[in-house]
């Protein structure tokens, strides 16, 4: 066998190795520890986590505004964008209350007078909008929960300004459901559990079993 013939051990006599600057594979990660490996993977796996919605897109997302995250759903037009967009914000406020909102690029504003049709001829709901101070538009007023159950459940919603420029009016629900929930998720105030009057008694012998009573031990002493 020439004396320049490298043999792997790996291989049979008489095959050829490849070059020696070949012969070992040093992975990318060499001489990183296990911890910095797997520091780098979920660096990298957050990174794609975290990364918000560009824009107000279309369909139903958590909200893109600055501020606001999860604590928002936003549903928007078929061909919405950050630059021409229609969209219905359903948002836990400040004050734990469920809002519901419109949020659109067109000219003039938003507050006014609105109707809001569910599927084709189903539920129409006329609203007034008025300016407030979230990052949306204007809020509907009055109580919104009858049409917050049907964004929920229903499969498109119609958004009829009454008067001011038209817009892009309608919104598929696909997707409303698991959105609105999630941003509703931590809205309801948390209920503390109830303050004992005073007036209870404990039992005396601390005992679980069955038929114990609030001052039973001390009773039958």
């Amino acid at each position: 066998m020439p004396p320049d013939t490298l043999v792997s051990p790996q291989r049979r006599p008489g095959s050829v190795s490849p070059p020696a600057r070949n012969e070992r594979w040093i992975p990318a990660f060499a001489g990183m520890t296990s911890w910095g490996w797997w520091a780098r993977r979920l660096a990298v796996a957050l990174a794609f986590a975290a990364a918000p919605a560009l824009a107000q897109e279309a369909g139903w997302h958590y909200s893109p505004l600055p501020g606001e995250g999860d604590r928002a759903a936003l549903g928007c037009t078929y061909g919405s964008s950050a630059e021409t967009f229609a969209c219905l914000a359903v948002r836990c406020e400040d004050d734990f209350t469920v809002g519901l909102h419109i949020h659109t690029s067109r000219e003039g504003g938003d507050a006014g007078q609105w109707v809001l049709e569910f599927d084709k001829e189903g539920e129409r709901f006329p609203v007034t909008a008025v300016a407030d101070g979230s990052p949306y538009h204007a809020r509907i007023e009055g109580e919104v929960g009858p049409i917050i159950e049907q964004l929920k459940n229903a499969g498109l919603v119609y958004v009829d300004p009454q008067s001011g420029a038209s817009i892009d009016r309608a919104i598929s629900l696909s997707g409303s459901l698991y959105a609105i929930n999630q941003a509703l998720y931590f809205c309801a105030p948390k209920v503390s559990p109830p303050v004992p009057s005073g007036d209870e008694v404990a039992p005396v012998d601390r005992q679980d079993g069955a038929g114990d009573e609030a001052g039973q031990g001390a009773a039958e002493e």
